[in-house]
């Protein structure tokens, strides 16, 4: 495939959306995508409260799908634990899992774990570095501000397939989570809000404070949108409609300052919506802009039928793999 496609297939609020989505990881394996993606988000709907365990049931019923988180929470858990359970799905599904790991931004949910939210950045550094120490397979002592084993060495009984670990991106919306992600080398992964020249904003920073490559085998520029191949110009503009009602529902004054910017703009800026020749030029302005070398799709979009959105993924999966490298 030219560019990898990837699918954002969001949470699931009740059992019966649980069971529609693996409809759609069945839909991405038979397409031949690279990849699933779920973000974890904890008190409020549209995320997924485990997200390591719902990759467990898509790695059980695919062979080639890759695995992905988009915000792997960890300054909210221990990372021993975090590092022991990757290790579990890494081996089920044949070394396939890729981690996007995120600090998380919303009140409650560092006062739903008893995290002080000043503490984020700290905690997930730290956080960082134990995972690497414990996939190492040598004895890990952890002696940080926020984990500490009490002076007692521990070592991982399991270690991932993929050595010396997962593929790993950093979820980022600001300067400061983007320096966190270059000063170790890893790829940001932004949030799906962001227009295209913040895009570009960001990835010429996060560039210029890289510390070290980036590893040839994670994408450089992974790009989550949201993105719908309509029939006609008819059912994009009601696609459209449907994403304007849907960013009129975003809780804009409740957001922080470099979410709240990203969020100003407009339906255009942040998503490719289009026939099908719409939706390749969209696609090419993201490539010349960023050098974006995987896509994220979110193709499920508000107020359009199940078959259009198959059909729209079905399209979308053609194009990618028919673009030139």
């Amino acid at each position: 495939m030219a560019l990898p496609l990837g699918l954002a297939v969001g949470g699931a609020d009740h059992p019966q959306a649980h069971t529609r989505r693996l409809t759609w990881v069945d839909r991405a394996e038979a397409l031949g995508l690279h990849s699933v993606w779920l973000p974890e988000g904890h008190f409020t709907p549209g995320a997924s409260a485990s997200p390591l365990v719902v990759l467990a049931a898509f790695a059980a019923r695919t062979r080639r799908l890759r695995l992905g988180t988009t915000s792997l929470l960890i300054s909210i858990h221990h990372p021993l634990r975090v590092a022991e359970e990757v290790s579990v799905l890494d081996a089920i599904s044949g070394g396939r899992v890729w981690l996007g790991l995120g600090r998380g931004f919303r009140a409650p949910l560092f006062g739903g774990f008893g995290v002080a939210a000043k503490t984020k950045r700290d905690r997930f550094d730290e956080a960082v570095d134990a995972l690497l120490d414990a996939w190492s397979g040598e004895p890990v002592v952890l002696e940080g501000t926020h984990f500490d084993t009490g002076g007692r060495e521990v070592r991982a009984a399991l270690r991932p397939v993929q050595r010396p670990h997962p593929p790993l991106l950093v979820a980022a919306f600001g300067r400061k989570g983007l320096r966190q992600a270059a000063v170790r080398g890893l790829p940001y992964l932004a949030s799906p809000l962001e227009p295209l020249d913040l895009l570009a904003e960001n990835h010429a920073f996060h560039r210029e404070h890289l510390a070290k490559p980036i590893d040839p085998g994670v994408a450089k520029a992974p790009v989550m949108r949201t993105v719908f191949v309509a029939r006609d110009d008819l059912e994009a503009a009601r696609v459209h409609a449907g994403l304007e009602a849907e960013a009129s529902r975003l809780p804009a004054g409740r957001l922080p300052p470099a979410l709240a910017r990203a969020a100003e703009g407009g339906v255009d800026d942040r998503a490719i919506i289009g026939t099908r020749e719409r939706v390749r030029e969209g696609i090419e302005r993201y490539r010349e802009a960023v050098g974006m070398d995987l896509l994220v799709a979110r193709t499920q979009v508000p107020g359009v039928d199940d078959g259009a959105q198959a059909a729209s993924l079905e399209q979308l999966a053609e194009l990618c793999e028919g673009l030139d490298a």
